[in-house]
């Protein structure tokens, strides 16, 4: 799993919590080398926070969606629930899920479960 964060927290329990259920997670420094890395390493899902880098984020959404070695990948994005604005924008820009951070730890096991299946 690729996981993009800014707020240390929950960004670091996301992490934890996907080591915890047996992932491998790779954490990507920065939204501009998130398309490579997820073309490189083919992970089996991304997670991105829609925080301070939103329209970056968003922007990085759309081409993952444009791009035939990764328009595959389920996306599930998260960021606070205060802001419908943004967590629209990342679900017009191809997320699969578009979530509150707010519960979201507990929620993630069914989420990830979610996202996961094959149509």
């Amino acid at each position: 799993a690729l996981v993009l964060y800014d707020k240390l927290l929950p960004g670091s329990q996301v992490v934890t919590r996907l080591e915890d259920l047996g992932y491998r997670v790779a954490v990507p420094a920065d939204p501009s080398v998130l398309e490579e890395q997820a073309a490189r390493d083919k992970p089996l899902l991304i997670l991105v926070e829609l925080a301070g880098r939103q329209d970056a984020i968003v922007s990085v959404i759309a081409k993952l969606r444009k791009q035939p070695a990764t328009q595959h990948l389920p996306i599930i994005a998260f960021g606070d629930g205060s802001s419908p604005a943004s967590l629209e924008s990342a679900r017009q820009a191809g997320a699969t899920l578009v979530v509150s951070e707010q519960g979201f730890l507990n929620q993630l096991p069914s989420l990830l479960e979610q996202a996961l299946q094959v149509e």
